[in-house]
């Protein structure tokens, strides 16, 4: 099969395209043709961070997690798929599992849900990681219908997820933004926003909580951010981080009895552990989004298998809007 190999990681490593072996079945396991695959930040730092990244698959490597496709063939102790079915899931791309920038994959079963029936290849095959992050961020936190619920980096990739499943769970959603474009996704998407360059936490907090603070933040931001999370949050608020990778001084969260939950989702693909989770969540979120109460947002650009050089360096650019696709 094709696929695009990574010879030698570092900030000026390229893909390369190669035919290597199709990738044989395994019990448990489903072969998937690949519609499409999209490009997560954690992609790109694997490429250019490599073994400095403990997560990261030995060279050459197939990089690429999320994949929407059809099962080609079904390996033994599968239940529940067929031959001829639509998937999509996180799969790959790290470690000792090969990814997604290439024709097939074999996935495990407990990773994957049938697809959405109302979403083309290339809208689920956004899907997989950003969901799953935010589902279990928002549920880890406890959230509730009627809950005042704040959505850090609301037009990201799991920004915009988030906010739209936050909404789904019956809370009344604010989200943060630092642009015109960014302002209008999130108010397009159902949510009040709020543009944290004109506004400081202490005056938004005022004007949408009459100084009371959220009852549910979910920070996609991360890192010094956190610490305006905190004072947003109420007193005994709930805190979903996704990007934690920092020394922070914790004593407003103290002081408030704060409750902080790190999100990282790759632990049952790096582990083998609860990986059914993932599967499960997936199914989900296909009820979800067949329901309306989610829409993937794609950015513009459509990027082939052959480019995901370049689906890489727009990811990395910051000029998108929505998740970045590579299309097989």
């Amino acid at each position: 099969m094709k696929a695009m190999l990574i010879n030698a990681y570092g900030e000026d490593a390229v893909f390369e395209p190669a035919e290597v072996d199709t990738p044989e079945l395994k019990p448990g396991h489903v072969r998937v043709k690949i519609a499409a695959s999209s490009v997560n930040t954690v992609d790109t730092m694997i490429r250019k961070l490599g073994k400095d990244l403990s997560l990261s698959p030995d060279t050459p490597a197939i990089l690429g997690m999320d994949f929407a496709g059809t099962i080609e063939a079904v390996g033994e102790a599968v239940d529940g798929y067929s031959v001829g079915d639509e998937v999509y899931g996180c799969a790959g791309g790290l470690a000792d599992l090969p990814g997604t920038l290439a024709e097939f994959i074999v996935a495990d079963t407990r990773l994957v849900a049938k697809k959405p029936k109302n979403v083309s290849m290339r809208e689920a095959a956004a899907l997989p990681l950003v969901a799953i992050t935010a589902y279990e961020g928002l549920t880890r936190a406890g959230i509730k219908s009627g809950q005042k619920v704040l959505v850090h980096g609301g037009s990201g990739g799991v920004g915009h997820v988030a906010l739209q499943l936050a909404k789904h769970f019956g809370a009344e959603v604010y989200s943060t933004g630092g642009g015109d474009v960014q302002l209008a996704l999130i108010e397009q998407l159902g949510a009040t926003p709020i543009n944290y360059k004109t506004e400081s936490v202490e005056q938004y907090v005022e004007r949408h909580t009459g100084g009371v603070g959220f009852d549910l933040i979910f920070d996609s931001v991360g890192g010094a951010n956190i610490l305006n999370s905190f004072s947003a949050a109420a007193l005994n608020g709930q805190i979903a981080s996704t990007v934690s990778l920092c020394e922070l001084d914790l004593s407003a969260a103290h002081f408030k009895g704060l409750s902080l939950h790190v999100v990282f989702m790759l632990i049952p693909m790096l582990h083998n552990v609860g990986r059914e989770a993932h599967g499960e969540i997936l199914s989900e979120i296909a009820s979800i989004v067949e329901s309306g109460g989610l829409t993937p947002i794609l950015d513009e650009s459509r990027f082939s298998l052959d480019q995901a050089g370049e689906a890489h360096a727009r990811l990395e650019s910051g000029k998108g809007m929505g998740k970045v696709v590579v299309e097989n």
